[in-house]
């Protein structure tokens, strides 16, 4: 008997998740191993599972898939990870792969795309999915993986984006630390540094950041 592939679901949407593991076991060759509704969750699972392929959203509680992507590539790198999201923009995009992504696929794909993605990346292949316009699709191609450094938001560090989306849910200083591991005053002394950087002055205005950057749900 053919072994099955072991499969991750990151997502924070528990009728998405259980809708993609039906999906997956109906094909008959998946099997998923473990889940998360976080970024924390995806890296956790992963590291105690080893999963073939983790299917991974970006916009999700605590920490995000950009940061749980670097993480997960550290810990468990022969691991694909497919990103599946409803992110088409250009930044999200380059910044999903140049953080080790090896596919990128649209919630509102067709059920055939997404195994198509899903065989691409387990073959070792890059996948896009259709659904990106052909302006971001050509900018990939022709290898513009960096994004632009001109603006505010892309002076912030993966930690810094990190701390502002925890900002942007409600979350305090000291649970922020607890979720991230760090210290309050660490936390503090990067919260300074972001309101600095984006000449933002208190939590209101961090958190219509965060919500306009897609950091946090509306």
């Amino acid at each position: 008997m053919p072994k099955k592939i072991r499969v991750v679901l990151a997502e924070d949407h528990a009728i998405l998740r259980a809708g993609l593991k039906s999906l997956l076991t109906s094909e008959g060759s998946y099997e998923v191993v473990g889940e998360g509704r976080d970024g924390l969750d995806a890296i956790r699972v992963v590291e105690g599972t080893k999963p073939d392929l983790l299917l991974l959203d970006l916009s999700m509680p605590r920490m995000n898939g950009i940061g749980a992507i670097k993480e997960i590539k550290k810990s468990s790198p022969k691991t694909r990870i497919l990103v599946l999201t409803v992110q088409r923009t250009e930044e999200y995009i380059l910044e999903a792969f140049r953080s080790g992504a090896d596919g990128y696929c649209l919630k509102d794909d067709s059920h055939n795309e997404l195994m198509m993605a899903i065989e691409s990346v387990l073959a070792n292949k890059r996948y896009l999915s259709p659904g990106i316009s052909e302006k971001v699709l050509q900018g990939y191609i022709e290898g513009r993986q960096t994004l632009k450094t001109t603006t505010s938001w892309d002076s912030l560090t993966q930690r810094e984006r990190e701390v502002l989306k925890l900002i942007g849910e409600g979350y305090k200083n000291k649970s922020i630390a607890d979720y991230l591991c760090i210290s309050p005053k660490t936390v503090e002394k990067h919260r300074a540094n972001i309101m600095a950087k984006l000449d933002l002055h208190n939590a209101s205005a961090l958190t219509a950041y965060a919500i306009d950057k897609g950091l946090v749900d509306r």
